[in-house]
């Protein structure tokens, strides 16, 4: 039996151990490969993952500059807006103020021909009361010459 034992060993190692040992060692390549290819799938995960987080970071950054834009830009709206409202407001205040004044002038003036009016009628009856009779005319008459010819000569 120590002799089949012997051959077969011999047999064995010769020709089965070798087999076995290198699908053993093809075994660990391929698990030694696996892992390196697991290594690398990891880097380049934890790679792409900061590459993501730059991008989030970097959209977030895009996102707060054009939020800012937006805003100055809606002010800068707002404030001419304003601006011209209250340029619009002045320009039809100060036509109001022309018609106010125009207004009140066209009144003054017909106040005035109304007062001119009521003095020429006034005078007109106090002319009358007063030359009642041919004396009072005569010396009226007289009167108006003596002063017409005064400033004639004036």
């Amino acid at each position: 039996m120590f002799l089949t034992f012997g051959i077969v060993f011999v047999i064995l190692a010769k020709y089965g151990f070798p087999i076995i040992v290198q699908m053993v060692e093809s075994r660990k390549t391929y698990i030694d490969q696996s892992l390196e290819m697991a290594r690398e799938a990891n880097a380049q995960l934890s790679r792409l993952k900061a590459d993501g987080d730059a991008l989030v970071d970097a959209a977030n950054k895009e996102q707060g500059r054009i939020l800012k834009e937006a805003m100055e830009e809606r002010d800068k709206i707002i404030h001419e807006a304003r601006k011209q409202a209250e340029i619009a407001a002045q320009k039809e205040l100060d036509a109001v103020k022309v018609q106010i004044q125009a207004e009140r002038d066209e009144a003054i003036r017909d106040i005035r021909r109304q007062v001119a009016v009521l003095s020429v009628d006034i005078a007109e009856k106090v002319l009358r009361k007063n030359l009642a009779d041919k004396d009072e005319q005569m010396g009226m008459i007289d009167r108006m010459l003596d002063e017409l010819l005064k400033t004639n000569k004036n």
